[in-house]
């Protein structure tokens, strides 16, 4: 029977692959009755192994396969040892071979390290379990071109080849079998044991997570880098996902905006119907796609990893506001507002609400999208199906970065967009030193995505030295507020939030950490608020708002002489460095342009 169904597929492999996928006899064979045959046998000698078949997702798999995975091991092709039957590209035959997963190695350990790791297993296994003596060992050649194919050769451990006019009986083929099963035994033996994680049976690599727990979490993901052309906003955003990145991990999207942007599908992407029915995708819909890739459990469904083995994925929107920001980024921003971790577990509302994109187009560009989108593995099935049943959330580890510059070709921000942000004004957090071109003595610190949405209970503070309660910061919050009574830009709930949020990011220690905290609240999110001409931003009075907060603010508030910076360490000591009040300085120099220009605003 095994051998009856192994010769149908050599048989009929390239003619059914020269037809479509969807629906195809054969696929459907490979991935129900080949199969089921497998698991028979299989399941006789362990009936908690799992046989799984892929014949492609979407289009063919240039090379169909069959697994057999102990969950003791794993329980995805991408990672573990497993027994797989491998069927040549061009029908030539079938290997049975004993193999490894090499996606998540390589996710974890980057290639050329992936590779080595899968050298050190082949040779340890064979050598200390003494296992399949007369198979073949080392590279086999599956006479594909793929990627994904190409993927399964060199991991190869030992196999058995059955070329497609010589396959030997029934019996054999089961005897083979059992022979590479009961070798699997022995191997799921020494993995639960501990060996696999031994020093001396596999020398593993260490995986690096240090610099994903060092970074500092930011109280919101959706960053405005406001600067001058030239300061570094973009090599920012691509060094900061550089010094968290894993090695073979890309977790930096470049994206430049388009001034004729207008649609929230010009960012997402649209249905096409002009050449037959396609999801036409984005490189930012495709990043997203990757963040969540790297932030679930594989094989898992919605099953999310811990926040310290995820990593930070920063996708910079260049030259953000050459198109009207509140067009083509309006979905994006009501659902950021729908963010939020709740007692370590994470929730988001949908981009794409369910039967809104996923359930409006056919099963054939559902599938096809699903391959553009780099869910095509089988070990995807459970998060894909999330996709399409709930919609696609904004993942939890993606920082979006705009890079904004103001003149005559930009468009402004409006209100909802600000207060969706934590805007930074590069050249007041990032200051060009020439003198110090090439001998710099600070570096920005490593930022990470946010862990925290709200603060919902003040014992959350509990570990803020500074200000335990939050009780401070409080009437902080409404002193400044007391003076923007009465005018457009008084603030409410959220902003007294994001002020606690701010809090549990730094966690200041002391009074001094503490008005830095204020002081960069006030930079990231009421300075960009303010913006008008005289009579706008006079308040109550023959002085201009600006006047009295920055009196308020030296009087009571931030009083010392200076302040540690949150955003930059010394170099050569890793300190922290003292610097001037920024919102002072800011109020100052807006101030001045008031009376100079009639006219104001927060933006360089």
């Amino acid at each position: 029977m095994l051998r009856e169904k192994l010769n149908k597929v050599l048989n009929e492999l390239v003619t059914e692959k020269q037809k479509p996928f969807s629906s195809n006899q054969l696929a459907e064979f490979i991935r129900k009755d080949l199969q089921a045959t497998v698991a028979l046998i299989a399941n006789k000698t362990n009936s908690t192994l799992q046989i799984k078949a892929s014949a492609g997702a979407g289009n063919w798999a240039d090379v169909p396969w069959v697994s057999i995975l102990n969950p003791i091991i794993t329980k995805s092709t991408q990672d573990g040892i497993y027994p797989v039957y491998l069927f040549c590209a061009d029908g030539s035959g079938v290997f049975l071979s004993l193999n490894q997963g090499t996606t998540a190695p390589t996710q974890r350990l980057g290639r050329k390290a992936a590779e080595q790791y899968a050298a050190n297993v082949i040779q340890t296994t064979l050598q200390k379990l003494k296992i399949l003596p007369t198979w073949l060992q080392g590279e086999i050649n599956l006479k594909t071109r793929t990627g994904l194919g190409l993927s399964y050769q060199s991991p190869n451990i030992a196999a058995r080849f059955y070329p497609k006019d010589q396959l030997p009986s029934n019996e054999q083929l089961i005897e083979d079998l059992n022979e590479i099963l009961s070798a699997y035994e022995l191997i799921a033996n020494e993995w639960s044991s501990g060996g696999y994680q031994s020093q001396d049976l596999l020398d593993p690599i260490e995986i690096d997570t240090a610099k994903v727990n060092a970074a500092i979490p930011l109280p919101k993901p959706f960053l405005l880098l406001a600067g001058i052309s030239g300061t570094g906003k973009t090599r920012f955003v691509r060094q900061q996902a550089e010094r968290s990145a894993m090695e073979g991990i890309r977790n930096f999207e470049l994206i430049p905006i388009r001034p004729d942007w207008h649609e929230p599908s010009d960012l997402l992407g649209y249905v096409s119907r002009i050449s037959g029915t396609q999801f036409i995708t984005t490189p930012f819909l495709q990043f997203m796609a990757a963040a969540w890739r790297d932030a679930v459990v594989l094989g898992a469904g919605y099953s999310l990893k811990n926040p310290n083995e995820m990593t930070p994925f920063w996708a910079c929107l260049d030259e953000m506001n050459l198109a009207p920001v509140e067009q083509y980024f309006a979905d994006y921003l009501s659902v950021l507002e729908t963010r939020e971790w709740r007692d370590g577990n994470y929730s988001s509302a949908s981009i794409f609400a369910p039967g809104k994109l996923f359930k409006a187009t056919d099963t054939t560009v559902l599938a096809q999208l699903r391959i553009d989108l780099g869910f095509s593995d089988a070990d995807w099935d459970g998060l894909w199906s999330y996709f399409l049943d709930q919609g696609m959330p904004l993942p939890p580890n993606l920082i979006v970065a705009g890079t904004v510059n103001m003149d005559e070709t930009t468009h402004g921000f409006s209100r909802k967009v600000i207060d969706r942000a934590f805007t930074i004004d590069f050249g007041e957090f990032f200051p060009n030193v020439y003198d110090l071109f090439f001998e710099p003595k600070l570096e920005p610190v490593t930022l990470g995505f946010p862990l925290d949405s709200q603060i919902t209970n003040a014992d959350e503070l509990a570990d803020v030295a500074a200000d335990p309660k939050g009780q401070r910061s409080i009437e902080f919050l409404q002193a400044v507020n007391e003076l923007l009574k009465g005018t457009p830009f008084e603030l409410a709930f959220r902003a007294l939030n994001e002020l606690l949020v701010m809090l549990k990011c730094f966690s200041p220690q002391t009074p001094e950490q503490l008005y830095a905290v204020w002081d960069d609240f006030l930079m990231a999110k009421l300075l960009p608020r303010l913006e008008g001409d005289e009579d706008k931003l006079q308040a109550n009075g023959d002085d201009s708002l600006l006047i009295k907060l920055k009196t308020a603010l030296t009087t009571r508030f931030l009083t010392a002489a200076s302040r540690p910076d949150l955003f930059n360490i010394q170099i050569s000591d890793k300190a922290a460095p003292a610097i001037a009040f920024r919102s002072l300085k800011k109020l100052e120099w807006m101030q001045d342009r008031l009376q100079r220009d009639r006219f104001t605003s927060f933006w360089p």
